[in-house]
This record gives C-alpha cells, structure tokens and sequence, in this order.
C-alpha cells in the first residue's frame, strides 16, 4: 500500500538535549525530520516506517546564520530561502547562494533545509522503490546491470553501489572547505564537509558520516574563501525541481595575473562530492586562458568509466571545467 502514511508518533522536543534523549530512547525507530521533503517520501512510499518522528525544525538553536570572525556559521534547519536571502553570504560566498538557488524550486527552498539537502539520501530509482539492493541490504546492484535505467548514475569509484549524493549544496560547501558540527549523547564532533559524504565503500547503508543517534547542528564556512573567484553551475534535465545530472562548484584566488590557490568540486558522478584534484593541480601558478580551458577539458573526466546510459556525463564534466576556467579569465 503506497497510498497513505504509516502511523507514528511526533515527538516536538524543546531543545538539542530533548532531541538527542528521545533518539537515545528509541534508537532505530526515531527517525529525525526537519524540513520533512526527503522524508516525507519515504514515508509516503512506506519504504521507511519509524515509530517515533523527532521534529527539530522549530529548535532556534539550530537556525540562523551568524558571523564569527573567522567563519560564518549555519545552523542546520535554517531554510534555503532565509540562505539565498542572506547578505552575509552574498557578501562572502555567492558561490553557495548560486548552489542554493539552484535546488528544486522556491515553494521547496521555503521548507527545505541545509541540513536536510546534504543529508538526504540518494534518489536512485531503484533503491527509492523498494528494490532489494546492496545499499537497502540486498546482494545487486540494479541499476548497473545491462538493461538498467542509469543515466544519473556514477561514473567514478563505484564499490557495489552506483548511486550519487543529490546535493547541491554538498560540491559548494566541499570547494569551500566547509566543516560540519554534529551533536550525538550530549557530546560535539567537527568533521571536514569533504570526510563529511562517505561511498559505498566505507559504509554502503550511509551516505554521510551521519550514525543513528547523531545530529548535525552547524555548518561552519572559514572566511578563507571569502571574496574568492568564484563558479558554480548545475545541467539538469529542467532548469527547476529537477535533480543534477552533473554539477560544478569552484572557489580560487588569484595573484599578479596567475591562480594562486583553487578548489573545484563535482556532482552527480560519484557517490560523494568528487575532488577534482587533476584539474587544480593543473591550474595552480598558471594564468587562466583558452589554453588552460582546453587542459582542463582534456583532464577533468580522467579515469571515470560509464554506465549504458551516462555516457554524457564524461564530456558535460569536462565542459563545465573548462567554463569554471574561462570564468577567470
């Protein structure tokens, strides 16, 4: 039946403490929701059934963003809209509101959180709908057979599971080498936004170093990139709604006409935000130019190898490398 929700239990608590007792209390049937649009869906497709539903949406130590000298902080139910909205970060990292504005469409960024963009789970077709897959316990992948359906699949480091983090925010936060807070029994943990996504090698049941009785409180950004160069570009089937087949998120400074430090990260084609490391190292000390655009088209995509049907995938990432380039330039 797919028709109607299971029953569970809403849990309001008044603070983190609260929250974090009740995930205590009922382990692996609490289920935490904020902005509610991941979980909702599986609740609807009963595909997920907890007994307990700890609400934290409302908690105000966990929304707001605020300037702390050297970083600026984001609590984690803070909406996507109060975030495109915010001139502390129009001042200092656009490239994260350029991430923002990209995701889903403005009725969605009124509820939806950053928590829950980079938390949430993946939107493989086959995991969603009940398939007894390796990443829901299962022993297949099928969205890598010959006959699958798996154009938003990965192309890099696939360990059993080809699915992909559907985030947005996650490339963006990853080149600014943002630092997640995470409250679990009463006790903090920083952990970098790039350790942050784990692959199916690692833990192929998650797709964060989120565990069952953790919370993510804050997003920490260092006002290192502050003011960089920046670029950020998402290719989806529709301009709103829709998910990324491929995204780009760069930050980079330059000096005396050359680029002096530079971070660029990729969606949509490994479980976790891809590093593009290559094309970096390739950039650093070097000045921007349709040389350098060429080198970088030439090296972004090495060593990934595609499905039957993202092929696409190698050459789009390859183009938007070489458009963060040119954006330089």
């Amino acid at each position: 039946m797919s028709d109607y929700m299971h029953s569970f239990e809403l849990f309001e608590p008044a603070s983190i403490g609260d929250a974090s007792k009740l995930i205590n209390k009922f382990g692996k049937d609490g289920w935490i929701i904020a902005g509610g649009k991941d979980s909702l869906d599986w609740f609807k497709d009963r595909n997920k059934r907890p007994k307990a539903v700890i609400n934290i949406a409302n908690l105000k130590e966990l929304r707001g963003i605020k300037d702390n000298k050297d970083y600026v902080s984001i609590g984690s139910v803070t909406t996507l809209t109060e975030m495109e909205d915010s001139k502390l970060l129009k001042k200092h990292f656009p490239v994260l509101i350029d991430a923002v504005s990209r995701i889903a469409s403005p009725q969605i960024r009124n509820a939806g959180t950053l928590g829950g963009n980079v938390a949430q789970d993946t939107r493989c077709t086959y995991y969603r709908d009940g398939f007894p897959c390796y990443r829901a316990g299962g022993n297949t992948c099928y969205a890598n057979t010959p006959t699958a359906m798996n154009r938003e699949h990965a192309v890099f480091d696939v360990a059993r599971c080809v699915a992909v983090t559907p985030s947005d925010t996650a490339p963006a936060l990853v080149a600014l080498e943002a630092e997640m807070v995470i409250s679990s029994k009463g006790k903090t943990r920083k952990v970098m936004a790039e350790e942050f996504f784990i692959g199916p090698a690692t833990d192929i049941t998650r797709m964060t170093a989120l565990k069952k009785n953790d919370i993510l409180v804050e997003i920490r950004i260092p006002k290192k990139w502050a003011g960089a160069k920046y670029y950020f570009e998402k290719v989806a089937d529709r301009q709103t709604w829709d998910f990324s087949l491929v995204n780009i998120a760069m930050v980079a400074k330059t000096s005396g006409g050359k680029i002096s430090e530079v971070r660029m990260a990729c969606g949509g084609v490994q479980c976790t935000p891809r590093r593009m490391t290559n094309v970096e190292d390739l950039l650093k000390g070097e000045s921007a130019g349709p040389e350098m655009e060429k080198l970088a088209k030439r090296v972004a995509a090495q060593g990934a190898k595609a499905l039957n049907y993202n092929h696409f995938k190698i050459p789009l990432m390859g183009n938007l490398a070489a458009r963060a380039v040119r954006s330089m330039a």
